[in-house]
């Protein structure tokens, strides 16, 4: 979602532009093939790992797209001119509580952008980035033979469980779909995923835990559809401008993290709940079952439309 910034950057100082980029490990695959980046900096837990090397660095600017504590630490360790997001946390706070959006909160890339506007930087209106190695393209002819001529991708995960969709419920979901569905999503979901294609039969196809993230948007790529929770393959599915069925639980779109510019005809599904958003980061308040009250016919609608 912050690969807007790192584009306009790029393409929109004067001059021969450098930019690093720091993250966790776990996330560096996802920017390796950036062709605006000259470096992705990784870390396990702690700044301190690589503050030689921001040092010795001699940045210009800091872009602080994080605003927390790992953030604060990089621009002390580069001492250079900083540019910080606003994070919008008293807006979501009372949305939260009140249900009401009282102070702006904004789409969160729309904010990262706001971040370098003194720059000078103009959004360009081209969407998220995401680049697959060619080692990572997967045919779909590697899928029995019912999938060839099309299929519905289906993200099942959420890094909270109040943004995903109770297993039944999937299963329900699944069956009243006609068209063949590929399960995508990590090692956290595989078992449900068996699961789901076990009592689905013959057309739903479980990926879930067999394949890295590249590999996953390689199967986002190529569909039909995506249906999707509110997690990170629905940001994918948007940088590859691919028509998004978005569904939302604990969470909402307002709090600022909607599908970017997705492809046309994406929509976004709610549940029909009065207590959402139950959390900001939809861990709580979700047990009673109510923010799961999602209308699936809608959603089968949506998938043959």
């Amino acid at each position: 979602m912050t690969t807007p910034v790192i584009r306009l950057l790029k393409t929109q100082l004067e001059g021969e532009v450098e930019i690093d980029y720091i993250t966790k490990q776990a996330h560096v695959s996802i920017l390796d093939l950036n062709p605006h980046l000259n470096r992705v900096i990784g870390i396990q837990k702690h700044v301190s790992e690589v503050a030689q090397v921001l040092r010795e660095a001699n940045y210009d600017y800091v872009i602080d797209l994080h605003n927390n504590l790992r953030s604060r630490q990089v621009k002390r360790a580069t001492k250079a001119l900083t540019f910080t997001i606003e994070k919008r946390n008293l807006a979501k706070w009372i949305y939260v509580r009140t249900k009401k959006e009282w102070l702006p909160i904004g789409h969160f890339t729309e904010r990262c952008i706001a971040a370098v506007k003194s720059l000078g930087i103009v959004d360009d209106e081209k969407g998220l980035d995401f680049f697959i190695p060619k080692d990572k393209e997967i045919s779909i002819q590697s899928l029995p033979e019912r999938f060839h001529n099309g299929y519905v991708a289906y993200a099942i995960g959420g890094k909270m469980e109040g943004k995903v969709l109770p297993t039944r419920k999937i299963i329900e979901l699944c069956e009243n779909i006609e068209k063949p569905i590929v399960l995508l999503g990590g090692k956290e979901d595989a078992v449900r995923g068996f699961e789901i294609s076990q009592r689905t039969e013959r057309h739903v196809w479980n990926t879930c835990g067999k394949l890295d993230l590249q590999q996953s948007a390689s199967f986002i790529k190529q569909a039909e559809v995506i249906i999707t929770h509110d997690t990170g393959l629905m940001h994918i599915a948007a940088a590859l401008e691919k028509r998004i069925i978005s569904l939302w639980f604990a969470t909402t779109p307002q709090l600022g993290f909607s599908p970017w510019r997705p492809g046309s005809g994406s929509v976004m599904i709610e549940a029909d709940c009065e207590k959402r958003p139950t959390s900001k980061l939809g861990n709580r308040g979700f047990n009673d079952g109510c923010v799961f009250n999602v209308d699936l016919e809608k959603v089968v609608k949506e998938v043959n439309a």
